[in-house]
């Protein structure tokens, strides 16, 4: 066989690489499936032919192919389930996609409630712990996001199987599958009511005192408030929804600041008073501290969603995904720190002891319902309504990419598209229903904070050393032991806290009842 007919063959048979390129234009996903280590075999001409005069531009092409495919993908194995799941199905998200996400989801409802915290730690100590937790969240955030991408090019897209290779298959579900879960269903559950009551309250201030139009039910506002969710809920995947997060974003640092800087201007209240309240026993006022503490956890929640955000990005060797969510997180929590802080200390320091259990907003409707302009006090409603619609997508998400998983991973399929709608559809009605069952579970924020304050504090450090594993009894091993097991410790006894203050205080559980906020 002659030189020119070897030649010719060589370029008719595909190579293998040139065949994973080709699946590689194909996809979407590059991330590798979870668990298995990922291995390049060699072209089977290399050896054959390396050491032959077609060496040369052999060795060209092949070069130049492995260059590509490591910039692309770091020649992790491609996983297709990745391209069938909402969170990973399109990875065209940039720095500034990452910051409407985390600003939507790091700012909301919970962050009106900031100032009841300050009532059991006055002034110094509820600075201070709202300082510490921002620096705290924050670095675990980076620990995180340096995580979410291994050294071999696999990507942990989801907080979920960061937590299974990290901790192991059985024990990482059993640590993270709950609080996630409970954190994504359960904030929807919330946005449903704070959404839906506020609903009702901007129909009350449009409507006014002559209105004729038979007002609906608090029951029925949480249902159009839903609809509303789930019809707004049938975007793909978690990058056709960056323009949503960016309302969101936006009239969530809107209705921040409205409220803090309108209290402010109004003056405190008469008889206004930042004693900490006095507890009935030394053991009450402990666990008081405690549930103040919860409900500090809890305003800075998010830490679920990082992975998934950043599961949006592509990534390459010469520019990994931590680069840019890196930036848009910096800006996103330089944001939120100017909104939380004023609100928290502006809020405290307007209404002191007197502010009602519901936070800012119902502060703000309590007392300064007549002497603001309806004007104002209806462009707040509708923005903390939009903000709820739109945080209720992002926090939806992780919930609607399990469903999905199970389905495909069964099915070896996409989800059709009529079974996506209906998992969405089914994930509404269910959220719907447990507002109504449940309507006194805003009043569980320290709880909610305590159960999610390990996938805020604790797990980050954890995963940090079992996976980067750093030398042992280096600075950075004993910062991230200390850390973890604090946030751990932390962890028990805030939801210990959270329990004693429900037993002690009492709950109003009226079931299938729900108050207007």
């Amino acid at each position: 066989m002659g030189e020119v007919e070897v030649v010719e063959m060589i370029k008719m048979t595909p190579s293998p690489i040139q065949r994973s390129s080709e699946t590689m234009a194909e996809s979407t996903a590059i991330s590798a499936p979870p668990f298995h280590t990922n291995t390049v075999s060699k072209s089977p001409y290399s050896s054959r032919f390396m050491s032959t005069p077609l060496a040369s531009p052999m060795k060209k092409a092949i070069t130049s192919m492995q260059s590509y495919l490591e910039e692309v993908g770091h020649f992790t194995k491609l996983d297709p389930q990745e391209a069938w799941l909402p969170i990973t199905e399109s990875r065209s998200g940039n720095a500034y996609y990452a910051a409407f996400h985390t600003l939507c989801s790091g700012i909301g409802a919970q962050a009106l409630v900031l100032p009841l915290a300050l009532t059991t730690l006055g002034w110094t100590w509820g600075i201070m712990c709202l300082s510490l937790a921002f620096m705290w969240q924050l670095y675990t955030l980076w620990l995180l996001i340096q995580l979410h991408e291994s050294e071999s090019g696999m990507r942990y897209s989801r907080y979920l199987r960061l937590s299974m290779a990290a901790f192991g298959e059985k024990l990482g579900k059993l640590l993270a599958l709950f609080p996630i879960m409970y954190l994504s269903g359960g904030t929807c559950v919330t946005l449903i009511m704070i959404g839906g009551g506020t609903m009702k309250i901007f129909f009350q201030l449009v409507c006014g005192e002559t209105c004729t139009v038979k007002p609906l039910t608090t029951v029925e506002w949480y249902l159009v408030f839903t609809c509303s969710a789930i019809l707004l809920a049938q975007l793909p995947n978690l990058n056709s929804i960056a323009g949503v997060s960016l309302i969101g974003a936006i009239t969530a640092v809107s209705y921040c600041t409205l409220i803090w800087a309108l209290s402010i201007s109004k003056g405190r209240q008469t008889g206004t008073s930042y004693e900490p309240l006095q507890a009935k026993s030394d053991v009450d006022r402990l666990f008081d501290i405690l549930n103040a503490l919860g409900i500090i956890a809890f305003a800075f929640r998010g830490h679920n969603l990082v992975l998934e955000i950043q599961g949006t990005m592509p990534s390459s060797t010469k520019r990994p995904s931590n680069l840019p969510m890196w930036r848009g997180v910096k800006f996103a929590y330089l944001t939120v720190a100017l909104c939380l802080f004023p609100l928290a200390i502006g809020g405290y320091w307007t209404y002191g002891n007197s502010i009602p259990n519901g936070g800012m907003l119902s502060a703000l409707y309590k007392y300064h319902e007549h002497d603001t302009s309806k004007l104002i006090l209806g462009l707040t409603s509708m923005l903390v309504v939009i903000n709820s619609l739109s945080s209720f997508q992002i926090y939806a998400m992780p919930v609607f990419d399990n469903l999905e998983f199970r389905y495909t991973s069964s099915m070896n399929k996409p989800c059709p598209r009529w079974l996506r709608t209906a998992f969405r559809v089914f994930f509404g009605c269910l959220a719907f229903f447990i507002a109504v069952a449940l309507p006194f579970l805003p009043s569980l924020a320290g709880l909610i904070g305590g159960v999610a304050l390990p996938i805020t504090l604790a797990y980050p450090s954890f995963m940090w050393i079992l996976i980067k594993k750093p030398p042992k009894y280096s600075a950075v091993w004993f910062i991230n032991w200390l850390l973890g097991l604090l946030g751990m410790v932390l962890s028990l006894l805030v939801v210990s806290g959270a329990i004693w203050v429900l037993v002690t205080v009492g709950l109003q559980a009226h079931f299938f009842k729900p108050q207007q906020i």
